[in-house]
């Protein structure tokens, strides 16, 4: 709470006159650059006078501005103005919530609210333009992501089952929520930028959303189109650089304490792969590609066979300590990393952070699974795609396994 009344007045004063400024500019018919900085002071004055007499004095104040907005719209409404929109309105009201909060709450909060707020009010149309990409399809996947995280997720127990304490249903639902909502972020921006766009942003894309699924449908294309493999081993190389990305930052948030002595290993990998895409996109003479058409990648089937998989997989993990030791565990890596590169990710980042396993054999683990997934990728080329894909893609892979054989072996 800041201790001068006047640098509190003096703040909504000033907020008020950035979102009347934007009011204006739009020709509202309810209030502009004087009076949406009235409406803040006012905010503000009540919360003052609340302090000495009560908090019924901000309720009061509340009421009349909400009694003045319907007054001056049912003005409106006779003289003929028909616009139901209520932004003004809500704005208005907001503002004054701003004004009182100042005097009971954080001075920051406050400022950094009501910029907010005239952000979201001058970028009307890009809003509007960015709501306009999102299709039907699009809005169930991200009410599909708010059932899996604000429904499902609340109400599972979090305690642990079965043998060796490994199996919790809150731990595990909230794996499922994390690779989700990665996976998201590259299906939005694949939505905004469009089918059509570069090399590398489709590759970055891919990478986010599921590089396995970008690297089939490229290959798919050489078949038909062999002109097009050069372009085509760009985009599978990014997608499988991006893979690390997204490994690390699965690390960094399910085991934040040991992530330097997990990472840099897997760092060296996402160089190597950074160096190679370097090199195939100075050889590739095209960089434009249509992107891969990716699935919902909220899908409660999709989630819940994910979060299957994590069950099984970091069960597998610390049955396999217990019973065989390292050697075991790197054959559940092997196996897991084939397909899927998030469980075992995941599984041994918990494990790690949970004491259960050294960090030396962790990204051992993620770094054979991370070859494993690239034998695969290679494979698919090998079935569906062209000879020059499959000769480009032999080439960059290798390199990586060979890199990798290395560091698993000579890594300190």
């Amino acid at each position: 709470m800041a201790a001068n009344p006047l640098v509190q007045l003096g703040i909504s004063l000033l907020l008020g006159l950035l979102v009347g400024l934007q009011r204006q500019r739009t020709e509202s018919s309810i209030g502009g650059i004087r009076t949406f900085p009235l409406i803040a002071t006012f905010g503000t004055l009540c919360g003052l006078l609340a302090v000495e007499h009560g908090g019924w004095i901000v309720a009061a104040g509340l009421v009349a501005l909400a009694a003045l907005l319907v007054v001056s719209n049912l003005l409106l409404a006779k003289g003929g103005d028909t616009d139901a929109g209520q932004t003004t309105e809500v704005s208005a009201l907001l503002l004054y919530g701003i004004g009182a909060y100042l005097v009971f709450g954080e001075m920051a909060v406050a400022v950094v609210l009501g910029g907010a707020i005239a952000v979201l009010l001058h970028y009307k149309d890009l809003l509007h333009a960015f709501a306009s990409r999102f299709g039907e399809r699009d809005v169930t996947a991200f009410m599909q992501f708010i059932l899996i995280t604000l429904v499902i997720l609340p109400v599972l127990p979090n305690e642990a089952y079965g043998p060796y304490d490994v199996l919790n249903p809150f731990q595990i639902w909230l794996m499922v929520v994390l690779i989700v909502g990665i996976s998201l972020v590259g299906y939005v921006a694949y939505k905004l930028f469009g089918a059509r766009e570069g090399a590398v942003l489709g590759g970055l894309i891919g990478g986010l959303v599921s590089s396995t699924a970008t690297t089939v449908s490229f290959a798919r294309r050489t078949a038909t189109k062999p002109g097009v493999a050069g372009l085509a081993a760009l985009v599978v190389m990014i997608a499988s650089g991006i893979v690390f990305v997204r490994v690390l930052a699965e690390i960094a948030v399910v085991a934040p304490a040991h992530f330097g002595r997990i990472a840099p290993p897997l760092v060296a990998m996402l160089i190597l792969a950074a160096g190679i895409a370097v090199f195939l996109y100075f050889h590739t003479r095209n960089h434009r590609a249509v992107m891969a058409e990716h699935g919902n990648p909220a899908d409660l089937r999709t989630a819940i066979i994910f979060g299957s998989l994590y069950a099984v997989v970091v069960f597998a993990v610390a049955w396999t300590n217990a019973e065989f030791g390292d050697r075991g565990l790197y054959l559940v890596a092997l196996v897991s990393g084939l397909t899927d590169m998030d469980a075992i990710t995941l599984s041994t980042s918990q494990l790690v952070g949970q004491d259960r396993l050294d960090t030396q054999t962790a990204w051992r683990m993620i770094l054979v699974a991370s070859l494993a997934n690239l034998v695969f990728k290679g494979a698919l080329v090998a079935i569906l795609g062209s000879r020059e894909l499959l000769r480009l893609v032999a080439g960059a892979f290798g390199v990586m396994i060979v890199a990798g054989g290395a560091l698993f072996w000579f890594w300190p």
